[in-house]
């Protein structure tokens, strides 16, 4: 019998997509983030989960959307990539999918060569699609070299205001 591919669903804009459930931590609510000057648009900033500074990417500008609306079914999707956690703010985010190999379209089935590289595969699932992403092609090296400068200026802002406190 086939394995079933696991991933956690969630939203942006009308569609859904799907990360490896091995990859994602936890989902939280979207709490107050801090922005960190000269970042790229779609990195929003930086949050402290339980004493861990982890950079915010807004996947919903990454992926071009033109116009969304602060929402309370917003959340940040907590992954683990290459040792270094991330938060990404998506539309809403609240079911993991198990979805048969059988009903997973390769990308170059759907896509051209070269077309849109961070999409893994199409998953059908009770009469929907499920684009199941890659996050490493999302994030492209620079781009997380960048997200590890953020998060470091931003834990040597926190350490020093709290000396000031002192």
């Amino acid at each position: 019998m086939e394995k079933e591919l696991q991933v956690v669903g969630f939203r942006i804009g009308r569609e859904t997509f799907g990360l490896p459930i091995s990859m994602v931590r936890e989902i939280v609510r979207v709490p107050q983030i801090t922005s960190v000057p000269n970042a790229p648009d779609y990195i929003e900033g930086v949050i402290n989960l339980r004493g861990r500074i982890i950079p915010i990417v807004d996947l919903r500008k990454r992926f071009g959307e033109k116009s969304f609306e602060p929402d309370k079914k917003n959340r940040i999707v907590v992954v683990e990539l290459e040792t270094r956690a991330i938060g990404l703010i998506v539309n809403s985010a609240s079911e993991v999918l198990r979805i048969p190999p059988s009903d997973i379209e390769e990308p170059h089935n759907v896509f051209k060569e070269g077309e849109l590289n961070y999409i893994t595969g199409v998953g059908k699932l009770k009469g929907r699609l499920v684009i199941l992403l890659d996050l490493n092609r999302i994030l492209q090296r620079g781009e997380l070299r960048h997200l590890d400068e953020v998060a470091d200026s931003a834990a040597v802002v926190s350490v020093s205001s709290r000396k000031r406190d002192f």
